[in-house]
């Protein structure tokens, strides 16, 4: 075992990464698209929400990308952009935050692999959380834990199969509903207005657009991917390149996927087939074969993002420890120079929360909206810090943004992600600062034991701490006194 202290292999090429982006970006619920997007929304809408969140995402895909570029000595950005601008202790938060939230999004894909295995060993695996389900998400846990150890090198090409694999069922669902699109199926209903006996219309478009951006907002959460693995990128450009391709890929897929079935099939018909609505599509279109197709593509996703966020989880405190923001322990790595430790604590708090998925579904899906929302603040920092970097002295006149590019750049980003966070929903948000919360004994004693402990402890980074406590204690009596509920 050994012990890092900043040096990480750096072997991770832009195809890497941008694997790793799209990855961890495409899981599982790409395949039930369709009809997430048509529940409420006529096709007219749905163009309109992606076009909406494709910009918003433009400008925090290249808040990445201009931050990887101008400040590539802060590796692992969603932690280190963070730190940097607003303190250790902001920086530990964003970090312990977005390592709750990956460990329970690694759980949750441990779940759908389990009952999307139910569609083919029927009813062992039904709803992921039988005990068969249990003992055989377990076991993956374990497994994606090992093949992590052995390198992540190996486990990045590992990825990119898997990738690949993926996309090859999502591909095929587009040719095929191109085939099969017609333009006057297609424009039927566009704006979802149409009234029927059976059908009554969808709203105004902009009570569509509201509902159909709650879909298309989580959509890209993963987008960091590249950056969070950046210490090991073979240059700062490849994360950038990377980023931007992810985005790209992500997004024409997604607006394919929504769109196609509408030249096919009617909204309402959309609208009541059961997930993963691919699978649906392709089986009234051409049959069982279709069906089997997009339920394995389905396994092959949700396994490929889970390996990517197995990589992607253990790296944020790993990266953190190396600098004394985290308890040392994590910054122990193996002769691969994987983050040995940091895997086995991530995999076994993994491995808990597994065993209380058994107990109670419904707890476990509340817990999987909260830590959503807990991954957004990891958005808004760095886009903030970019839009304070750009402003400052330091930020480089020959560099390859220009200053104002990178301060408007950050104002969207930073308008954007403050949306996403409305978005989530108060409820959920005040819960996400109980578990944040939680994290501050561990901030204090990885303060005790650095170097810099004076700057750990500084004034107004107690300050910080104690806002943070108070609004944990004020969560807390709004919950138990039910003036909020979940």
């Amino acid at each position: 075992m050994f012990l890092n202290r900043g040096k990480s292999k750096k072997n991770l090429g832009a195809i890497a990464l941008a694997g790793m982006v799209i990855s961890s970006m495409i899981g599982g619920g790409i395949f039930s698209l369709p009809q997430n997007m048509a529940a409420s929304a006529g096709a007219g809408a749905i163009i309109l929400a992606w076009l909406l969140t494709g910009i918003g995402m433009f400008f925090i895909a290249n808040t990445f990308k201009i931050l990887s570029l101008v400040r590539p000595d802060l590796t692992t950005g969603i932690y280190m952009y963070s730190r940097e601008g607003f303190g250790p202790y902001v920086g530990f938060t964003i970090g312990w935050g977005y390592w709750l939230c990956q460990i329970f999004g690694n759980v949750g894909y441990a779940v759908m692999t389990m009952d999307a295995l139910n569609y083919f060993f029927p009813p062992y695996f039904k709803g992921g959380n039988t005990i068969p389900a249990i003992i055989g998400g377990s076991i993956l846990i374990w497994v994606f834990n090992f093949i992590v150890l052995k390198g992540i090198r190996q486990a990045s090409f590992i990825n990119i199969i898997g990738t690949v694999c993926k996309l090859v069922p999502l591909i095929v669902f587009i040719i095929i509903t191109a085939f099969a699109f017609k333009l006057a199926i297609f424009k039927t209903d566009f704006w979802g207005d149409a009234v029927t006996k059976t059908q009554p219309a969808l709203g105004s478009v902009t009570s569509q657009l509201k509902s159909t951006m709650l879909v298309t907002l989580w959509a890209f959460i993963g987008i960091e991917g590249a950056v969070v693995m950046s210490a090991r990128a073979k240059s700062p450009s490849a994360v950038g390149k990377a980023t931007l391709l992810g985005f790209v890929g992500c997004l024409t897929v997604y607006i394919l996927l929504s769109i196609l079935p509408f030249g096919s099939l009617f909204q309402y018909q959309l609208a009541g087939i059961p997930n993963p609505s691919t699978a649906g599509v392709l089986g009234m279109l051409v049959g069982r074969w279709g069906e089997i197709l997009m339920n394995v593509g389905l396994l092959i996703a949700i396994l490929s993002s889970w390996l990517s966020w197995t990589i992607i989880v253990a790296e944020i405190p790993y990266t953190a420890a190396t600098n004394g923001t985290f308890p040392e322990i994590f910054a122990i790595e193996n002769a691969q120079h994987s983050p040995k430790l940091s895997l086995y604590i991530t995999s076994a708090l993994m491995q808990i929360t597994m065993l209380f998925v058994y107990f109670s579904t419904n707890a476990w899906n509340t817990m999987l909206s909260i830590t959503g929302v807990m991954v957004l603040p990891a958005y808004l920092a760095s886009a903030a810090f970019l839009f304070q970097f750009s402003k400052n002295k330091k930020y480089p006149n020959k560099g390859p943004v220009k200053s104002y590019i990178a301060k408007y750049t950050g104002f969207f980003a930073v308008i954007y992600s403050l949306w996403l966070i409305y978005a989530g929903g108060l409820n959920y948000l005040l819960m996400s600062v109980i578990l944040l919360a939680l994290g501050i004994p561990f901030y204090i004693d990885a303060g005790k034991k650095s170097k810099r402990e004076k700057t750990f402890f500084a004034k107004k980074e107690v300050t910080k701490i104690i806002i943070i406590a108070l609004l944990a204690l004020l969560a807390i009596f709004l919950f138990s006194t039910e003036k909020i509920r979940l």
